[in-house]
């Protein structure tokens, strides 16, 4: 590639970046700005003057420290039982051969192909039959193992050699040995591609925290943005500066794993 085709690349890249990027520089942005500039035409990117009254108010009018706590409990209980969950079962399928696997295989991986929509009624009615509707549990154990994570934590393992599990098993190593003192550390690329997906949609899932939790007080952060929502009027203000403030703990998860969700994401495709 010349040095004239690499830059026009790159040119192109960046735009599309910039693309992509724009409206969440719109939302920060415009969560800065006071409630006449907010509804000025024509619009502008960057504000006149800089304010914090925006998010002084949405602190004032709603506890989000404690819907912080909420989503934080249920995002990271999610995660954790996302990761122990999805790695065993990516485990079993990718090291184990008994009858019936590739059927149990496919079976997992078509459950992409069915949208929420369809099961949630049956979740639902599940969840009330064992008493934890309006409770965090509800949010937690539905979406616990995804087809998704055991399809990748299955990939990733298959480029594991046989060979070094075999060792493990001569030297006296139980099964739950070899996967506890083996395989997590091995798998540490995918581990964090999963606990970012999982702390990503569980910190920004709205529809099923809508359906299970019936109490302000359970709200999680993205329920409580609702409250900005009135049946004739939106407090953009407060919604943005709060929708802002929610992007940072996601914000910061992807940067601490990103090195990790690259390379998992690459290690996943080496071989099927």
């Amino acid at each position: 590639m010349t040095a004239r085709n690499r830059a026009l690349l790159y040119a192109a890249l960046i735009a599309l970046a910039l693309l992509y990027l724009f409206p969440v520089v719109w939302v920060v942005l415009s969560s800065f700005k006071d409630a006449n500039e907010l509804y000025s035409w024509p619009p502008r990117l960057i504000p006149h003057h800089f304010t914090l009254e925006n998010y002084a108010t949405a602190l004032d009018e709603g506890d989000f420290g404690r819907y912080f706590l909420n989503s934080a409990f249920v995002t990271i209980t999610s995660t954790l039982l996302l990761i122990l969950i999805n790695t065993m079962a990516g485990f079993a399928l990718a090291k184990y051969r008994f009858k019936g696997d590739t059927f149990i295989l496919i079976a997992i991986i078509s459950t992409l192909m069915i949208p929420l929509e369809v099961i949630m009624i049956p979740i639902f009615k599940v969840i009330s039959w064992l008493g934890m509707y309006n409770t965090y549990w509800g949010i937690i154990i539905p979406p616990a193992a995804t087809p998704t994570g055991v399809f990748l934590m299955r990939q990733f393992l298959l480029t594991v050699p046989d060979d070094l599990l075999e060792a493990g098993r001569i030297d006296g190593a139980s099964e739950w040995r070899l996967y506890s003192r083996v395989i997590l550390p091995i798998a540490k690329p995918v581990v964090a591609t999963l606990a970012i997906f999982s702390f990503m949609w569980r910190w920004d899932d709205f529809l099923w925290p809508l359906i299970v939790i019936g109490t302000p007080e359970k709200y999680t952060v993205q329920l409580a943005l609702s409250n900005f929502i009135g049946q004739y009027d939106v407090d953009w203000g407060s919604l943005l500066a709060m929708s802002v403030v929610s992007m940072i703990p996601v914000l910061i998860v992807f940067l601490v794993f990103q090195r990790h969700f690259v390379k998992g994401i690459v290690m996943t495709g080496i071989k099927g």
